[in-house]
């Protein structure tokens, strides 16, 4: 689930506590959470919903209901009212400035992952896979694991590897 880059504050600070999608199916679950860039989201509530009152407008930061219905027309699918708050930051921030890699082994094909990541910087995903000879989706499948790990970074384009992933390589060194 995209937010806007504009609301991010105001959902950090409890202002915004709705955003309204329309999907053919939800992306996001009650009870679970969205890890993003910017911080932990809790998802508290997903609905379909038939109708927007002002006040759940308010609280998605949008001025009337006008302008709520604006931003999601033209998409298909229901219009599902979410729930959020902000948890907190995202806790792989924390994890990739660690050298302690003490305890983390990872299988062949993720070290290769690494290795490649670390020899091409910046390198768009689709460049990468195909230099590896994997599938656009399953390479960035992949990489995500790597980053839940701590172990890179995104970037406008493409990835690098984080001071831990770096620290991972010399260990195998």
């Amino acid at each position: 689930m995209l937010i806007r880059v504009a609301d991010w504050e105001r959902i950090r600070s409890g202002e915004i506590t709705l955003q309204f999608r329309r999907w053919t199916r939800p992306t996001v679950r009650a009870g679970g959470t969205l890890r993003t860039s910017r911080g932990v989201l809790a998802i508290d509530a997903v609905d379909v919903v038939s109708r927007v009152s002002r006040a759940e407008a308010v609280a998605a930061g949008f001025p009337t209901v006008t302008a709520l219905k604006s931003s999601v027309e033209g998409r298909k699918g229901s219009l599902y009212r979410i729930r959020l708050r902000f948890l907190g930051e995202d806790p792989r921030i924390e994890l990739r400035s660690s050298s302690d890699v003490d305890g983390l082994e990872l299988k062949a094909d993720a070290v290769a992952l690494l290795r490649l990541i670390a020899a091409n910087p910046g390198v768009r995903a689709a460049d990468l896979a195909a230099s590896a000879d994997r599938a656009k989706l399953r390479f960035k499948a992949d990489v995500r694991k790597l980053k839940a790990e701590g172990l890179t970074e995104s970037l406008e384009v493409g990835y690098r590897l984080s001071p831990r992933g770096e620290a991972y390589l010399r260990t195998l060194d």
